[in-house]
Order: structure tokens, then C-alpha cells, then sequence
């Protein structure tokens, strides 16, 4: 299934470093050749400090014990280079160290370095060694040591260039310590600056914003309440912009989440409208299972798709995680993700029939007849549904369902000032370019 293997259009957004869990998932799938992972490792593994790993990697793949003599060499150089960057970062690492000094630290960033230059003799040179060093530390694999003092660094720091560079750095050492609820604080921070920040050109600021998109995989497929968090993020305009001009596929996973979510969303209408758009740049099983029951309403073509969408989530790095319970492996999000797709097509087909076969219904939902009416009788109790089961006849009957006046004008008015938000800034913005002219 490496067919809708997505990770050649995610690597070139992310950080080297975040591309080797992707490796990794795909080797223990074995959706390549190991040989083909293998290389691509180290040749991953050339642009970073993490030699010894390297070596390994070489060691696994040529079946030896000898490393070539330009890696031996990279390695003194890597150590060398730590000791000297080390040095130079000493006087404020000592500073940081000490408990009581650092309670002298206030918010207030001119006083810190007038502070530190007076009484510690410590001025811009060691600043710029510190994130010289932490930067070092992440390269070597040290992520830990290196997340602890880019977010020093941030806190002395005065150049907004160089802050946000160190807050990218930082996401990306609490994305692969797995500390999720760091990850997503670091994350909304990053949101906030490239949302406000005046950058030289709007296509930047839209790289920015798919870039932050890319790592947001990393943390919304393994936080708590991440599947709800992406939608709030992804379908915002300017973000849904990026992605049908700069990164088709990651409609994959606002899908997903959309179709895993318990709580329909109102801008799932307006979703689908995307998925259709975007039909000619981008489409996979996932996407055009919402195609076939949404604009469609090919049942027989949406149970063919629910097949092929398990196999992506299966070899799909964000989506395919498994979860060890006792002696059996499974993986929730594919679950999650079948169960509700059972229920999209069988909304859908019910809104379209009054009576419905219960064999036919079994056939649509790729269960077998007992599956089926055991799993729309489940539906009835928990008030999920609003039908009865002749089982005379095995057929399933819908109550007519009489729209509710207020909740039909709640859903017409519930984007409106949405709307109006957007138009206002819109004029906003319209307003200060003619000014600035």
C-alpha cells in the first residue's frame, strides 16, 4: 500500500530530525525494502551530528563491524566541536544551574541582560553561545538538554528572527521526547507569532503556517483531544487556504478527523464542498470515501472505498499507531474510523429511503445480516437512531424526522459572524495597503 504512502510530500516540510519516526513506521510495516530505509537513514543521518547512530545504521546494513574512516573522522569532529561550543556557553549554563541566581530573572528582557552583564560578566557573546550550543545538543540527538536551553535562550533573547527559530527547535524537541501537552503549548505559541508577524512576503507567512501544519501531525494523533484541536485548526480560512494551494494531502487528515469526531461539526458541510474541489489535485481512499457518500451517494462504491481506507490508516505513520493490550496489538483510530464510516453511509442511505432491506443494508455496511442488525439495533438504544425493525419483513423503518424551526435558523446564522469577521478584515486590510501606497 505504499501507493498512498504520503511521507515523500511530508518530509520536505518537516525537520530531519522529525523524519526518522516516519522511517521507522515504515520499516516496521515494511512498506520498502529494508535496504531502501536503510539508506535512507543515513543519508538523513549525514546532515546531523548523530554519528554513533549513523555508524549503526551502516553496520546493520553492510552485515559489518567496520564504519569508513570519513565517519570515524566526522565523529572526532562532532566531539571536538561539542567541547568548544560547551566552553563557550559555560558561564551562562553555570549561571542557569544556580537556583538563587536565576530567581534574579524577571520578564522585563533589557533588565535581564543588563543584570547578567553587570554583576556575571555575562554579555551577547555567551547569549549566542547558549543557542549555538542547545542547537548543537539537538543535532547530536540530545533533545532533552537542548529543549531545556532553547527556552532559556528564548527568555534572554531580543531578536524576534532568532526567538522564532528557537521556538521551532523547541516544538520539535518535545514533538520526538513525546511530551504532548509541552508540544502543544509550543505549538499555539508558534500559531500566534506567524498569525501576527509582519513577514516580507504573504507566501512566506503560508509556508510558515504549512510547515506548523506538518508538525501538528506529530502532536494531534497522540494528544487527548487532538482529533478535535486539528479541525479547529486546519479548517480556519487562511489555514485551509494553505492547504489547497500548498499541501493538498493533508486533507487525508482533516478527514479523518471529521470522520473519527463524535460531535458532527457545522463546517463539515463546507468540507466536503473542499473534498470535491479538490478532486483534481489530490485524492485518496479516505477522501473519496466522503466523495461517494457526500456528493455521489454511491453506497456500493463507499463500501469498496472503506476497504482501501483501512489499509491507508494501517501504513499511515499519523494514523496507523498502535496500542499493545495484553498479548493482542490493535490499532483505536482504524476502529473508530470503521465504526463511523458505517454510520455516514447508513445516515446518508436512510435520508434517502423510508424502508429499508435489512439484507441490502448489510451489503452496503459490509457486515453480515446478524452483524448488521445487531449494530443498528445498538443504534436505536442509544438513541442514535430514530427507526424501528420489522422482523417480519427484515426491514428497518424510519420515523419521519420533521426539521426543527430553531435549529434550522441557528444553522443558517451560526456563521454569520464568521462572515462578518472576515469581510471587515478584509476591508481592513484593503484599507492599510492604500495607505501604505
Amino acid at each position: 500500500m505504499a501507493t498512498y504512502d504520503l511521507t515523500p510530500r511530508i518530509a520536505p516540510n518537516l525537520d530531519r530530525h522529525l523524519v526518522f519516526p516516519l522511517l521507522e513506521f515504515l520499516q516496521e510495516r515494511q512498506l520498502y525494502p529494508e535496504e531502501q530505509i536503510f539508506k535512507s537513514k543515513i543519508e538523513l543521518l549525514n546532515k546531523t551530528n548523530m554519528v554513533d547512530y549513523a555508524m549503526d545504521i551502516h553496520k546493520s546494513l553492510y552485515h559489518t563491524e567496520d564504519v569508513p574512516q570519513d565517519m570515524v573522522d566526522r565523529r572526532a569532529e562532532v566531539v571536538a566541536r561539542l567541547k568548544a561550543l560547551e566552553e563557550g556557553a559555560a558561564p551562562l549554563v553555570a549561571f542557569l544551574q544556580n537556583a538563587n541566581a536565576v530567581q534574579e530573572l524577571r520578564s522585563d528582557k533589557q533588565y535581564n541582560l543588563q543584570m547578567l552583564n553587570e554583576r556575571y560578566q555575562i554579555g551577547p557573546e555567551q547569549i549566542e553561545a547558549l543557542y549555538q550550543y542547545a542547537k548543537f545538543q539537538f543535532e547530536c540527538g540530545n533533545y532533552s538538554g537542548a529543549a531545556d536551553y532553547l527556552y532559556q535562550y528564548g527568555a534572554l533573547c531580543t531578536n524576534s528572527e532568532r526567538s522564532l527559530s528557537a521556538l521551532w527547535g523547541k516544538l520539535a524537541a518535545e514533538i520526538l521526547m513525546q511530551n504532548w501537552d509541552i508540544a502543544l503549548e509550543e505549538l499555539n505559541r508558534l500559531k500566534e507569532i506567524i498569525d501576527s508577524k509582519s513577514f516580507s512576503s504573504l507566501l512566506n507567512q503560508m509556508q510558515s503556517r504549512v510547515w506548523l501544519m506538518h508538525w501538528s501531525l506529530f502532536i494531534f494523533f497522540n494528544h487527548d483531544n487532538g482529533r478535535t484541536q486539528i479541525i479547529d485548526l486546519f479548517n480556519q480560512d487562511k489555514y485551509l487556504n494553505a492547504i489547497q494551494t500548498n499541501a493538498p494531502h493533508l486533507l487525508r487528515y482533516l478527514a479523518t478527523a471529521f470522520i473519527v469526531n463524535k460531535r458532527r461539526r457545522p463546517q463539515f458541510k463546507d468540507f466536503i464542498k473542499v473534498v470535491q474541489q479538490e478532486q483534481h489535485s489530490y485524492k485518496d481512499p479516505i477522501t473519496e470515501f466522503l466523495a461517494s457518500v457526500y456528493v455521489d451517494y454511491d453506497f456500493d462504491g463507499a463500501q469498496k472505498k472503506m476497504r482501501e481506507c483501512e489499509e491507508v490508516i494501517l501504513n499511515d505513520p499519523f494514523l496507523g499507531k498502535q496500542v499493545e493490550d495484553g498479548n493482542f496489538s490493535t490499532v483505536p483510530l482504524r476502529d473508530e474510523f470503521l465504526e463511523n464510516a458505517r454510520l455516514f453511509i447508513f445516515e446518508t442511505y436512510c435520508r434517502i429511503h423510508q424502508r429499508i432491506d435489512m439484507g441490502v443494508l448489510a451489503e452496503k455496511l459490509n457486515l453480515n445480516y446478524e452483524e448488521a442488525e445487531r449494530w443498528i439495533v445498538n443504534l436505536i438504544r442509544n438513541s442514535k437512531l430514530d427507526a424501528k425493525i420489522d422482523s417480519k419483513s427484515g426491514t428497518v423503518i424510519m420515523e419521519p424526522n420533521h426539521p426543527n424551526v430553531y435549529e434550522q435558523l441557528i444553522d443558517h446564522t451560526k456563521a454569520l459572524s464568521g462572515r462578518t469577521y472576515k469581510l471587515v478584515s478584509q476591508l481592513l486590510e484593503h484599507a492599510q495597503a492604500q495607505t501604505a501606497r
